[in-house]
């Protein structure tokens, strides 16, 4: 009596297949079919499908006998699965949640070569870093990132890894580089490939990895030359499939070149490939449960807030440095005002609150800093509503609210004094109801307080009040009764300004006021006091 077998064999494009052979009989044909990528050759007389998982289990089940290979290969999976648990990175500064501890399994298991797909706001970046300290000796280390992140992964890796050697390299022109891990933006890799090549990397981390879709493009061309080359590929986007299926090819091919199919059958078989009588047209979709399910199981881990909110917070804070445009007329200012501060007695000053001048110098120094960092904030916003659905801001200054319409005016709406009561219902309204309402601008007085945002779990602070209540307010917007989604909260500071020191005061006020239970906070002369005491000191 014939056998019913399953057998790994290679496809004629080269992909991994199990070969399904059985005796006729109308129940093992209907499982058969029942399976993801099934398919019938005619001329051999047999099924084939895509090695999944959940595949082999269901041919064991229904009493398969699996050749030797495949036997091994299923063994080797059911390890993979049990594998996948926690694990302890030595020295990492900071407490990994537990679904983050699964990502740096994921990783080992791939040997250092895999795709971190996890919703925005998981810790990609935390996930990818924790990976380097598990293999310090691995270096040097590119990281290649937008131009808007370089300096946030400056500061994660310090905040995560101790006393990391790292350079952010900047300009066109290629100069000696001697640190462990380097820092570089896709615009200038191109012309730094050959320069950075002879240093002999051992891992890439590639950020957001649909940067390098489109073939034609520089940065593609780069990233291909010098992800041939490293032995270690860590690519990193909560959303690596923007609009199509044809986006995910480059960055499948580059990790895992074996399992990935070649281009032609890829663009047929996932793209739906038509001559259209000008060319072929590959924004078409097809099989996308199939593709899916071959990402997941040779190089992709993805998951999204909802699959892991046990393990998270109702709110997660991060803090984005942003650099200034605008920084000799910065320095100048806050030289000024430190001259001004010793010369007056800053003490006193502060305690009487009654000096105009230093009022109005903190309010210059803080108009400074967000008039240089406004267009690099412009660019996180941007970067963010490519891969998020929907944002609120807030502001203090009337002229940055004024400049952020201007620039997303098709898609946002604002509320600040200026709005009437009426506008500013149909503001909100808009933005709850209307999906392509993606941007809410606010100021923290006029919006901060009373309205409900919900259809947003992302809020962005680009300035900060004086008290901590009104931030914690503001963040309330998005974080009331509704909201099944965790809150993420980005504040976008200029580093080394007046407002990395005004949110370090905030935020010792805000610990102090969450362990009172009355709620009982100081006011803003306590923070004005201990801010121009400690521009005093300097």
């Amino acid at each position: 009596m014939a056998k019913k077998t399953a057998t790994l064999a290679r496809n004629q494009h080269g992909e991994r297949v199990v070969s399904i052979k059985f005796p006729f009989n109308f129940d093992d044909l209907e499982r058969v079919r029942s399976l993801p990528g099934r398919k019938f050759h005619n001329q051999d007389k047999c099924w084939s499908a895509p090695p999944y998982h959940e595949t082999l289990k269901r041919l064991k089940s229904w009493g398969f006998e699996f050749s030797n290979v495949l036997e091994e290969y299923f063994k080797q999976q059911e390890k993979r699965k049990t594998q996948l648990t926690a694990i302890d990175i030595p020295a990492l500064k900071g407490e990994l949640l537990p679904y983050q501890k699964t990502a740096i399994a994921f990783l080992e298991i791939n040997k250092g070569r895999a795709l971190i797909a996890d919703e925005m706001g998981l810790g990609k970046t935390i996930e990818s870093i924790a990976w380097l300290q598990l293999h310090r000796d691995k270096t040097p280390v590119l990281i290649v990132t937008p131009a808007s992140l370089k300096l946030n992964w400056l500061r994660e890796l310090q905040k995560w890894m101790p006393a990391p050697s790292v350079e952010i390299v900047s300009g066109r022109t290629p100069y000696q580089i001697n640190s462990d891990i380097i820092i570089i933006n896709y615009d200038i890799l191109w012309e730094w490939s050959d320069a950075l090549l002879q240093l002999s990397p051992q891992v890439l981390v590639a950020d957001e990895c649909s940067y390098f879709k489109a073939n034609a493009a520089k940065r593609t061309k780069a990233i291909k030359k010098i992800a041939k080359r490293i032995p270690h590929l860590i690519f990193l986007s909560g959303s690596p499939i923007e609009n199509r299926p044809i986006e995910i090819y480059n960055a499948w091919k580059l990790l895992d070149p074996v399992n990935c199919p070649e281009h032609w059958y890829f663009c047929k078989h996932y793209c739906d490939a038509k001559y259209n009588g000008f060319g072929w047209d590959m924004t078409g979709h097809a099989h996308i449960d199939e593709l899916h399910q071959q990402l997941k199981s040779t190089i992709m881990i993805r998951r999204k807030k909802q699959d892991v909110l046990q393990d998270l917070p109702d709110k997660m804070r991060s803090f984005i440095p942003t650099e200034l445009d605008n920084i000799k007329e910065y320095k100048e200012a806050e030289q000024n005002f430190i001259a001004f501060v010793k010369k007056t007695k800053g003490k006193e000053t502060a305690e009487k609150m009654q000096n105009a001048e230093a009022l109005t110098s903190i309010e210059g120094l803080k108009q400074i800093a967000v008039q240089g960092k406004l267009k690099h904030a412009m660019e996180w916003i941007k970067d963010f509503l490519s891969v998020e659905d929907k944002l609120v801001v807030f502001a203090v200054h009337k002229f940055v609210i004024d400049e952020l319409m201007t620039a997303f005016s098709k898609i946002a709406v604002k509320v600040d004094g200026s709005v009437s009561m009426e506008a500013r219902q149909k503001a909100v309204d808009d933005f709850q109801k209307n999906p392509n309402t993606r941007l809410f601008i606010g100021n923290i007085q006029a919006a901060g307080k009373g309205l409900t945002l919900t259809a947003s779990a992302n809020v962005a602070f680009l300035e900060l009040p004086w008290t901590p209540g009104e931030i914690v307010q503001a963040e309330d917007r998005c974080h009331r009764i509704g909201q099944k989604r965790v809150v993420n909260i980005y504040y976008l500071l200029a580093i080394d300004t007046i407002e990395e020191r005004i949110a370090k005061l905030l935020d010792v006020k805000r610990k102090i006021i969450d362990g009172v239970l009355d709620g009982v906070e100081t006011g803003d002369e306590s923070l004005l006091h201990k801010l121009i005491e400690e521009y005093k000191n300097i």
